[in-house]
């Protein structure tokens, strides 16, 4: 049954991920400098957004934290083909769909916890959110992680070295960060910079999250978050099941 090899799956890599402690915490290391040593540069600043400086960074910290992660996550499959790994797992029974599902479900948990980590310590430096928006904002890192992590392995199935996926990824993801208003609100940009922005589908989420983060969960930009969110994640994991089945994972 898809359900049980799924669970199987996200057992076998999630036991990896549990042994890997040092791994798991150097995740958030990256979103934690920012949070710290970029943060209290922006407080009382006019930032022309909803809410203060901490809840217009720490929701782009957020999906950062997701973005660059689940981007990167295809490297992995990368190094299993090396190893025979998935060559083995396609003479086993389990269904291509659970294959991924597994993954991409073990890449959202890692993400959440160290997501949570992220705003535990952006309480302690001044955060002031409420729950609901803070549970909205782990509910759109776990659907980006979703999308994301399922075009990564996509992507990691077709080439065969780091050396041809890195490059890719970085060119994705360095526009992705800059044009989704990540670290300040695209509202403080040129008028034809903040026009191109709304072309890149992360900037939506991000707009979703800061509104939640002050308490405003029936805006428009929370349904474009939430569509957007959805759509994407449906179609990354509905791509990233076809390169499964057609490259025989």
């Amino acid at each position: 049954m898809p359900l049980h090899d799924t669970a199987l799956v996200y057992g076998r890599y999630l036991r990896q991920s549990l042994r890997s402690r040092f791994a798991l915490l150097f995740g958030v290391l990256t979103p934690l400098l920012y949070l710290v040593f970029f943060g209290p540069l922006l407080t009382g600043l006019p930032l022309g957004g909803k809410g203060n400086s901490w809840q217009v960074l720490v929701p782009g910290l957020l999906l950062q934290l997701g973005l660059f992660g689940a981007l990167f996550a295809g490297f992995t499959i990368i190094m299993e083909n090396a190893q025979g790994v998935v060559e083995r797992m396609r003479v086993t029974p389990v269904s291509r769909l659970a294959l991924l599902l597994g993954r991409v479900l073990r890449d959202a948990t890692v993400f959440i916890f160290q997501a949570v980590l992220l705003v535990l310590a952006a309480l302690l430096m001044g955060l002031r959110a409420p729950l609901p928006g803070i549970l909205i904002g782990f509910a759109f890192v776990a659907l980006l992680t979703l999308a994301l992590a399922s075009l990564s392995y996509a992507l990691g199935m077709k080439v065969r070295t780091p050396q041809e996926f890195g490059p890719l990824i970085n060119a994705v993801s360095m526009p992705s960060m800059l044009l989704s208003g990540l670290m300040l609100p695209m509202t403080l940009a040129p008028g034809w910079l903040n026009v191109l922005s709304h072309l890149m589908p992360f900037r939506y989420l991000v707009d979703a999250v800061r509104d939640a983060y002050v308490g405003q969960y029936t805006t428009t930009h929370m349904l474009y978050g939430a569509l957007v969110a959805i759509g994407f994640t449906v179609l990354s994991v509905t791509v990233g099941t076809r390169v499964f089945r057609t490259a025989g994972a």
